[in-house]
């Protein structure tokens, strides 16, 4: 519609600029109304532009106010999920009781109404009817019941018809309620390349950080996701098992990944935040932190072990060395990208940035 418009449209071209609602949802939009403006500018003269501006700055124009979508405390998704239309569904995490865990401090799980997830869809039916991916916020939707993921699915499907994939956070947990021909209709539904907050494979690990799962509810959990043909992102979180236990929560945690096909493999490393239950913990001397050259070398040890083949993701902020590659076709450089930061780089240089990130 807006390719087709004239400059003579300046009216419309400034009311869009005053109102700014569209720079919010398409950057393109807004360069594109910009450069209108500009040209309009200068095919008339300033004096003219300047009187439409103030006039057209009278005018209450309520058909295009900014229709505002539900989002409760704190919003996250993985980088890899930048383009991908967010909608809120839950907030919160039902389990809330991992250690190092504090993204989603002071918010109770709440399941969104309805009322509010159809509201917010008919929004994004007027702005991004085209959606291509949907992604579910909140700390782990997966958690919700079959049917109402069923629900959910339905509407998505009838509000953005364009859509091809709804993808969303999950706990090993969520998925054990699930039956294997649940998750293949959910899948049918586009519910496809959902992102599981493993961390590790390493059961010592998982226990102390009371992460809810074992190695073995892993393995058994994800054999269902690809039974059902639903891709699934794993995380591997370096320095979680703590100063000396890095090397074995690698090797044991690359031998549960190396029996699986996940789509991805995301890496973050342990941020700790005086929000969390660990934080407690180092001040108490309960918990020793690893150094950041033992965490790069826990890195390296653990994608030498990796004998799949997936994609690795270690581009987040909590990546001192941030790397992305697929193996096996890029470990060989991954692995000499590691040696060399390990080598280049002080303790005391990767320590300074560690403690720069105020948040995830």
């Amino acid at each position: 519609m807006f390719k087709s418009l004239s400059i003579n449209n300046s009216y419309l071209y400034v009311t869009i600029l005053l109102n700014g609602k569209f720079f919010f949802y398409t950057k393109y939009l807004s360069n594109f109304v910009r450069t209108k403006v500009t040209k309009y500018i200068e095919y008339t003269n300033l004096s003219i532009f300047l009187n439409i501006w103030q006039r057209l700055k009278l005018i209450k124009v309520k058909s295009m106010e900014i229709e505002e979508m539900h989002f409760d405390g704190q919003i996250w998704r993985p980088p890899y999920e930048a383009s991908s239309q967010l909608l809120q569904v839950t907030a919160g995490c039902t389990h809330h009781k991992c250690k190092f865990c504090s993204l989603y401090h002071g918010t109770k799980f709440r399941l969104s109404p309805v009322s509010e997830v159809e509201s917010d869809l008919r929004i994004i039916q007027e702005y991004q009817p085209k959606a291509r991916r949907v992604f579910l916020t909140g700390a782990n939707p997966f958690a919700l019941s079959y049917n109402r993921l069923l629900d959910l699915g339905l509407l998505i499907r009838k509000h953005l018809p364009y859509c091809e994939t709804i993808g969303t956070f999950s706990r090993i947990a969520d998925i054990k309620s699930k039956s294997v021909e649940e998750l293949k209709n959910l899948r049918h539904l586009k519910f496809d390349s959902i992102s599981i907050g493993t961390e590790s494979g390493d059961d010592e690990t998982l226990s102390r950080m009371n992460k809810g799962n074992t190695a073995a509810d892993i393995l058994e959990q994800c054999r269902k996701l690809e039974e059902a043909n639903i891709r699934y992102n794993l995380v591997y979180l370096t320095g979680l098992a703590g100063k000396g236990r890095g090397q074995q929560n690698a090797i044991h945690t690359a031998e549960i990944f190396n029996q699986l096909h996940p789509f991805t493999i995301n890496f973050v490393s342990l941020t700790v935040f005086p929000e969390s239950e660990l934080y407690q913990e180092i001040q108490e001397g309960k918990f020793t932190e690893a150094s950041e050259h033992e965490r790069l070398l826990e890195l390296r040890i653990f994608i030498s072990a990796l004998n799949i083949r997936t994609t690795l993701l270690g581009n987040t902020v909590s990546n001192i060395i941030p790397f992305v590659g697929m193996i096996p076709d890029d470990k060989v450089r991954i692995l000499n990208e590691l040696d060399a930061a390990i080598l280049q780089n002080s303790e005391i240089e990767l320590k300074r940035y560690r403690n720069g990130i105020s948040s995830l």
